[in-house]
């Protein structure tokens, strides 16, 4: 009686690596109001009144303040989008991105 072999079935495994994550950071400025700082973090950001002047103060007192972390696409379109909000309404409001370690 011949012999059976029973061979196991190997699946490769395609491993996706996961995109690198990009850090969206405020950057604080002396002439851009507060209160419209809040406003553009809460429109773009999806963020709460609280959460949004947390992060105001932040960039405030230290001179940055990472706000979110998003794919790099993502990261650039709030970005660009948040600052050319205040461009639109004449302030120096600055959205920078940058790799997260």
């Amino acid at each position: 009686m011949p012999e059976t072999v029973v061979k196991p079935k190997t699946r490769t495994k395609t491993k996706v690596e996961r995109p690198r994550l990009h850090k969206v950071i405020l950057v604080n400025d002396d002439y851009t109001p507060r209160e419209f700082v809040v406003s553009v973090l809460k429109a773009e950001f999806r963020m709460t009144e609280d959460q949004a002047y947390k992060v105001m103060l932040t960039a405030h007192q230290r001179g940055v303040c990472v706000v979110a972390v998003f794919t790099r696409d993502v990261a650039e379109t709030k970005a660009t989008r948040a600052t050319d909000a205040g461009r639109a309404k004449g302030y120096p409001l600055l959205f920078t991105t940058e790799p997260e370690e």
